[in-house]
């Protein structure tokens, strides 16, 4: 269960060094193998495989009507693999597809995590709290 906000910067090459304290887990769960996507909010979503091949039957099993979700999920897929000194590679098209160029945001979202261009996840982020916090809150005691 991933969680938790990492800000990190891609090097010139558009690679992101994995924290740490997720690196083992991916190590031991999926061999470091990753793949992501684009999400419609507009950050990247980075799945470890076996979570991927979960996420991706889902996706497939969806009707014709959902196809250009489909595109969006399947059709921009890529798989990468942890390198040895703990890097993944971002590839271009997925970078400018997130407005990542160098300062981004890491979040754990349970089984996958979020990339976020680090200016975009903070106006967004400042956004959501402005507002009305959502129905399914209402239960919830803060």
């Amino acid at each position: 269960m991933f969680q938790g906000a990492s800000s990190l910067s891609l090097d010139a090459k558009g690679r992101l060094s994995v924290p740490t304290r997720h690196r083992d887990v991916l190590s031991a769960t999926a061999a470091g193998q990753l793949t992501i996507t684009k999400h419609p909010h507009g950050c990247l979503m980075i799945f470890p495989r076996p979570e991927w091949e979960k996420f991706r039957e889902r996706i497939g099993a969806l009707p014709m009507s959902a196809q250009w979700w489909k595109r969006i999920f399947l059709g921009n897929a890529m798989d990468v693999e942890i390198d040895a000194t703990g890097r993944v590679l971002i590839s271009p098209e997925l970078r400018a597809a997130a407005g990542i160029s160098k300062e981004s945001v890491l979040l754990g979202m349970g089984n996958f995590f979020e990339l976020w261009d680090k200016a975009t996840y903070e106006a967004q982020e400042a956004k959501a709290m402005q507002g009305d916090m959502p129905d399914v809150f209402k239960d919830f005691s803060f």
